[in-house]
């Protein structure tokens, strides 16, 4: 009974707690217990409301772990979480007395080693092409002979100069630089954003429109060139109405930007050639084409000549064709003073008789009666 007795006044001496007290304290022991933690776990259902806050779930295959990464660290990580990624997620417990449960405030994310990014990534590509966005139908021929040429990377690696240098070497064209980051937390959101750039330009403004894009990174890890896996990415080039060339990485390298290009680069070089052809190449093709039809007209001219040479021959002599009418020149010829002599005689002999009958008494006699015949016709008509 003296036990009974103890316990009862021990929990009669206990302070009373408000809700809120209560609360408080849990969150201080959860909050100093776990200030900075590393979880690893499998993403589940993940929210993104219009606040900008990611709420999502980590789990195994025995709990579950309430997290949210507020809006500010959402923008700049490296790695978005995506439902069914195994990740390791860094950041700090607390609890949150609204609904009575405790919670994990993440601030970086990171995939759960290469084959979980290699997982996310098939997944992905997949969602991707299934959207249509990697059909062959969507690829975009690439001029043969651009004027401007748009490159979007790194203004001070040796991946642009690599490009310069070859262009130069095959043909001098005009460039045209957006540079980017080509790594990190901020490469995706700038590549994609000088790809609709590029796209933006009116032709003939004050900034040439490019007539081919060359997207270019040199090599590097999975996670180096993770950006150009984004999904913003992705889109940006699918969207593209400018020729997109892609040259990410070394030839072993695939990213997804790749498979939304309208042509893959196995090296920023390669993609550099495949932009401009050679030019003496060009030039001496050019001079091989004017020799050609040069020979060509030559020869046509021959053909022709020859033919109307055959065709002459067939034809008859100017003098066969022009000797007979000759000759009934001459005899007209002949003929003509004496057939003038003689129509000039006749003509004269009408004209003979008809002045005979036109004698000045002839003549004052017929205007004597016509005068009377027209005094008489007046008399008749007073």
């Amino acid at each position: 009974m003296d036990l009974f007795e103890d316990d009862a006044a021990a929990v009669g001496n206990a302070p009373e707690l408000s809700v809120s007290e209560i609360s408080g304290a849990v969150k201080r022991v959860i909050e100093g217990e776990f200030g900075r933690v590393r979880v690893r776990g499998e993403v589940g259902r993940v929210s993104r409301p219009r606040s900008g806050h990611v709420y999502l779930d980590l789990k195994d295959d025995r709990a579950v772990l309430s997290a949210v990464i507020w809006k500010g660290n959402a923008t700049r990580l490296e790695t978005q979480p995506e439902e069914g990624m195994e990740v390791v997620a860094t950041g700090r417990l607390t609890t949150f007395a609204g609904q009575s449960r405790y919670q994990m405030i993440i601030e970086e994310v990171a995939p759960a080693g290469l084959g979980a990014l290699m997982a996310m990534l098939e997944k992905r590509r997949q969602a991707l092409a299934a959207e249509g966005l990697f059909d062959p139908e969507r690829k975009r021929p690439i001029p043969y002979l651009p004027q401007v040429i748009g490159v979007v990377t790194s203004p001070s690696g040796a991946v642009i100069r690599d490009i310069l240098h070859r262009l130069a070497d095959r043909f001098p064209r005009r460039v045209i630089v957006w540079p980017v980051a080509v790594q990190g937390a901020a490469c995706a959101a700038e590549v994609a954003a000088a790809i609709r750039g590029f796209n933006a330009l009116v032709p003939g403004g004050p900034v040439p429109r490019p007539d081919v894009l060359i997207v270019a990174r040199g090599g590097g890890s999975v996670e180096d060139l993770w950006g150009f896996n984004e999904e913003i990415v992705v889109r940006a080039a699918a969207a593209s109405e400018i020729p997109l060339i892609s040259a990410v990485g070394h030839e072993t390298d695939t990213t997804l930007i790749d498979f939304a290009a309208d042509r893959r680069a196995p090296t920023p070089t390669a993609a550099a050639e495949m932009a401009v052809p050679v030019r003496l190449d060009l030039i001496a093709w050019s001079d091989g084409q004017g020799a050609r039809l040069t020979r060509a007209l030559g020869m046509g001219l021959e053909r022709r000549g020859q033919r109307l040479r055959d065709l002459a021959r067939a034809l008859p002599r100017p003098e066969a064709l022009l000797g007979q009418a000759a000759q009934r020149l001459d005899l007209w010829g002949e003929r003509l003073p004496l057939a003038l002599g003689v129509g000039l005689e006749r003509r004269g002999q009408r004209l003979a008789a008809v002045s005979a009958g036109l004698r000045p008494r002839l003549l004052a006699d017929r205007v004597a009666r016509l005068g009377r015949e027209v005094a008489g016709l007046g008399a008749r008509l007073v």
